[in-house]
């Protein structure tokens, strides 16, 4: 046996400590690399894009509500109707008052119905789309109102109208004999035409005219004209025969002022009309007289109304009847 050669012996543990070894390989476990991420974390942005990101959700949050609020309140009328009311008192508020220089303010207190004058009586509500009563506004823009019948308004010498439906009454005496009906094609009317005590006379600036007489010591006398209406027209054949009969005051003395005796409505013929009237107070001489007066204001196919005025003073008082026998003979041809 050589040395180097134990056989099947076991080897002594001195050999064994002793022999050459082969080192182990040197396992290394390759670690994953962490995902790569496109977008950095909330500590690496900078502050000023954080603050902007909840200001933009703060926003689409109040818009969000703001929609529910309308969804919910779209079939509520009461919202609905309030919304504009309030955004025009904003509006309102927030003009300053030297905006408009030299505007002037309403009159305290005044109240007017929609589409109507001043004058004209109040007509029903429309009807909404629910089928109840709307209510109207309280009060109508100046602009709303004719610059001519915001003068008349306002005039001294002529109040407001009496309640409709006032009629006029029988006036003392008894009618003058009249010959037919006098035919005024130029104003679309016809009306009586007296003999003996009445006269016609030259009708210029009116379509038609008669005259009563002179009286002695008396400047002014009775007279009976018709014409198509001298005055801006109104929306109502009432508030028209307001301002005509406003006008007749330039056939009075100087300084005449009118109080009321009837105000309705008539039918001249197959057309509608306005009658009023009228008693016109002056003075002659130093003396207080009084002119009995009437005008009957009728609609007129196609073109501007007709007038139909008379006036009477008290020197020829015997004649006012006549008043009565005009109003009632008026027809529209």
């Amino acid at each position: 046996m050589s040395p180097g050669d134990y056989g099947t012996k076991a080897v002594p543990s001195y050999i064994a400590a002793e022999a050459e070894t082969t080192p182990l390989p040197k396992i290394t476990v390759p670690v994953a690399a962490p995902p790569a991420s496109s977008s950095k974390g909330l500590g690496d942005l900078p502050m000023r894009v954080v603050y902007r990101a909840i200001a933009v959700a703060a926003g689409v949050v109040v818009l969000g509500a703001g929609a529910a609020v309308v969804l919910l309140n779209r079939g509520d009328p009461a919202t609905a109707t309030a919304a504009p009311r309030h955004s025009a008192a904003a509006v309102s508020s927030a003009a300053p008052a030297s905006s408009a220089p030299g505007a002037a303010a309403p009159a305290a207190g005044a109240v007017a119905t929609p589409g109507l004058s001043p004058l004209s009586s109040p007509l029903p509500s429309p009807l909404s789309s629910t089928g109840t009563s709307a209510t109207p506004s309280a009060a109508v823009s100046p602009d709303a109102v004719d610059p001519a019948l915001a003068a008349a308004l306002k005039d001294p010498r002529v109040p407001a109208l009496p309640k409709d439906g006032r009629r006029l009454r029988s006036l003392p005496g008894r009618a003058a004999a009249t010959h037919g009906l006098l035919k005024d094609r130029r104003s679309g009317v016809s009306l009586p035409r007296f003999t003996k005590t009445w006269a016609p006379a030259k009708p210029a600036p009116f379509a038609s005219r008669q005259l009563l007489p002179e009286v002695k010591g008396a400047p002014y006398r009775g007279m009976l004209v018709s014409c198509p209406v001298p005055i801006p027209e109104q929306k109502t054949l009432r508030d028209t025969a307001f301002l005509a009969a406003r006008w007749t005051l330039n056939h009075h003395p100087s300084g005449a002022t009118i109080t009321w005796t009837a105000s309705q409505p008539i039918k001249a013929g197959k057309r509608k009309g306005w009658l009023l009237g009228y008693t016109v107070h002056y003075t002659l001489n130093g003396r207080k007289r009084v002119s009995a007066a009437a005008l009957a204001l009728v609609d007129v196919p196609e073109r501007k109304p007709a007038v139909v005025f008379v006036t009477i003073p008290d020197s020829q008082k015997k004649r006012w009847h006549d008043i009565n026998k005009v109003m009632s003979s008026v027809k529209a041809l």
